[in-house]
């Protein structure tokens, strides 16, 4: 045991630091002594050089060492009755405190309970116990005992022991708090962004940012130590982009002259596999100036993902496998492969090209029975060319929804999509039909209860219209129903089950909203199109699939990629040809992709829009430590921010202020107000 004692030593102290306390160093090596052991639980006999590789690499048993190079021994959140009579020194904040008798401390890693000390020889003790406010800062020494019989709390990991304090020390008082530190205790969200520092100390704060932290490293795990990628950083300050979001324009001391923010580490990635990197990674940062929304912020954060030599199917299962492998213990496992759909099935069936497959009510083409309907809209709709009669059935929904609900549904379609929508109620217990939906039963019942598997107290909702239109306002509808019943107390998207699913074969191009004439790439101009479709674009661009995929999860899109174009000949043509952009902004590229480009592809998954559907939070911003508001705003330091004149001047810069600003621009030397 000596002997171990000794190669333990050596090998601990070659990797502490020279500011180390002795004491601390001591304590250390003397815990060690006493509680290293193998999984078998015999002492092992170590080697000088071994240890520092257990402790490093072991991946069979590994020591947590949350208390190295800190004044602690102990985390609040580790101890246990196997620690019973051991002296422990803990730092954390005052949770809360009952009768003067006990407070629970809480630190990063859990909460205990400490016994106030009620002796008249620890009055200094009790003294800073009792009147230190909730949320100031201690350190307390004691001793591990066990609660009382019957006092044990079965719901707190800690809960079958207490420290009986013998030594405290207040590190930090704290004053009037803006709002209470407790996950049930309701605030504001711009309370909460207003005093983010405050916000993280809770419980759900900081699981979500534990959480993230762990997928991200075993995410690193599998890419770099598993498959041989190279976790490489790319610029932050490049310049403008042809096509996609709108960008940052940051400026320089060259007259005139701008960076701008990337909104991905695209065009980099592309020149690391034209540079022979063979397989990229990077947790990048990106940056898009668009308007803030639940599941987007202005700087996010992706996983971005490149490899050479690689086609579509390649990439779907790399990322089924990296899902896999980092995904949370506590959630049930991630079933490969993930099921795919292609864009215009996706469409057909659900209306969206990133549906929640988490329930049914699918999209049916009833075209063919109603072929020879009288009822207006309908005829009008099926004696067009491209006329189609879609329905989607609510199963028992006379049972959930009720008449205003059914007009509400109407009222959406008509104000959001100028389309009408007919309830229809084929074997309803009674009559709710109208006499427009009784003339469309009486002639066509059978066939519409055959088609679409109608049972008692079904609700059908049909729309007529273009094939694209009828299901892009049913798929919205579809999802309106879904939230309708929900609220009466049916569960149709279970919060605890993750459907994947991969959407393949979209459009290359679409047309420009603004000049329906003329294209813009559906994704970016890099996209390769689908090898099928080459001669199309020639001929019928606008017919052209392109070899991107989505990755969806519970209808919300987390990922996208694509094969790239590798010919420097190809990508012109699609640039100046058909998108009518400037090549000259991509003539980096256009060069390396002359020099030997191998073929490449790769994709990005959103790292914040994952981890929020993992921890079920309702936005983005409740799985970022610091994020902006839904403006776009730092709501805690107030960015942006103005810059007086002076310090413009280097950058050749002048604000020019609207005419109806004047308010505004008064207001910039004004107290800070949040928004609310």
């Amino acid at each position: 045991m000596r002997s171990a004692c000794i190669s333990v030593k050596l090998g601990i102290r070659e990797r502490l630091s020279p500011s180390c306390g002795s004491n601390m160093l001591s304590c250390w090596l003397s815990r060690l002594c006493r509680g290293f052991s193998t999984p078998t639980g015999r002492i092992t006999h170590l080697s000088r050089g071994s240890l520092s590789r257990t402790l490093v690499l072991s991946s069979q048993r590994r020591i947590p060492e949350f208390s190295s190079f800190v004044a602690r021994t102990n985390t609040c959140g580790e101890l246990r009755s196997s620690h019973l009579g051991q002296e422990v020194t803990l730092c954390g904040w005052i949770q809360y405190r009952r009768q003067n008798i006990f407070l629970v401390l809480r630190d990063f890693h859990g909460l205990v309970q400490v016994v106030i000390p009620q002796e008249e020889s620890a009055a200094a003790v009790r003294k800073i116990l009792c009147e230190a406010p909730v949320e100031s800062v201690v350190r307390v020494s004691g001793t591990v005992i066990s609660r009382p019989p019957g006092q044990e709390n079965p719901k707190m990991p800690t809960g079958e022991i207490e420290i009986k304090v013998k030594t405290a020390e207040l590190l930090n008082s704290c004053k009037k708090l803006p709002f209470e530190v407790k996950d049930f205790v309701k605030k504001t969200e711009a309370l909460r962004l207003q005093y983010r520092y405050l916000d993280l100390r809770s419980f759900q704060m900081q699981y979500n940012l534990r959480l993230r932290s762990q997928m991200v490293m075993k995410m690193r795990e599998y890419l770099c130590n598993l498959h041989g990628f190279v976790d490489i950083e790319t610029p932050t300050l490049f310049k403008r982009t042809p096509g996609g979001a709108k960008e940052f324009v940051i400026p320089s001391r060259e007259p005139g002259k701008f960076y701008c923010l990337p909104q991905s580490p695209q065009q980099f990635k592309q020149l690391l596999m034209v540079g022979g990197l063979d397989r990229y990674f990077q947790v990048a940062r990106c940056y898009r100036d668009e308007g803030s929304r639940p599941d987007r912020q202005p700087e996010f954060t992706q996983i971005d993902i490149e490899m050479s030599f690689v086609d579509q199917t390649g990439i779907q299962r790399l990322i089924e496998g990296l899902l896999q492998y980092s995904w949370p213990s506590d959630k049930d496992p991630v079933v490969v492969p993930f099921p795919s759909l292609t864009f215009a099935e996706a469409l057909a069936s659900y209306g969206t090209d990133k549906p929640d497959t988490r329930f049914g009510m699918k999209i049916i083409d009833i075209s063919d029975v109603l072929r020879n309907t009288e009822v207006g809209f309908l005829q009008d709709a099926l004696s067009k060319p491209q006329g189609t009669v879609k329905a989607i059935c609510i199963s028992e929904g006379t049972k959930y929804l009720k008449r205003k609900d059914l007009e509400s549904i109407r009222k959406f379609a008509a104000d959001h999509f100028n389309q009408e929508v007919l309830p229809v109620f084929p074997k309803a217990s009674r009559n709710w039909n109208s006499p427009v939906a009784q003339s469309i039963l009486e002639e066509q019942r059978s066939g519409l209860i055959r088609l679409m598997e109608i049972r008692e107290d079904d609700v059908v909702l049909l729309t007529a219209g273009e094939h694209k239109k009828a299901c892009s306002v049913l798929g919205k509808l579809r999802l309106e129903c879904a939230d309708l019943l929900e609220a009466r107390g049916l569960v149709l998207r279970d919060p605890t089950l993750f459907s994947f699913l991969w959407v393949v074969d979209f459009p290359l191009f679409l047309p420009k909203e603004e000049n329906p004439g003329e294209l813009e790439s559906a994704h970016h101009p890099f996209t390769a199109p689908h090898p099928s479709d080459i001669q199309l674009l020639y001929t019928e661009p606008e017919k052209v699939r392109s070899q991107h995929y989505d990755l969806v999860l519970n209808g919300s899109e987390i990922g996208g990629g694509s094969i790239r174009i590798h010919d420097a000949e190809l990508q012109r043509y699609i640039l100046a040809t058909l998108l009518k952009e400037d090549v000259k902004l991509l003539s980096h590229l256009l060069q390396a992709l002359d020099f030997g480009a191998p073929p490449h592809g790769g994709i990005a998954l959103g790292l914040d829009r994952l981890i929020c559907l993992v921890t079920g939070a309702p936005s983005i911003r409740d799985v970022i430590a610091f994020p902006k508001s839904f403006k776009g705003h730092d709501l805690m330091s107030n960015a942006p921010d103005s810059l007086p004149p002076e310090e413009l001047k280097p950058y050749h810069i002048q604000v020019s202020w609207p005419a109806n600003s004047e308010a505004e621009k008064s207001s910039l030397n004004q107290p800070y107000c949040p928004e609310s």
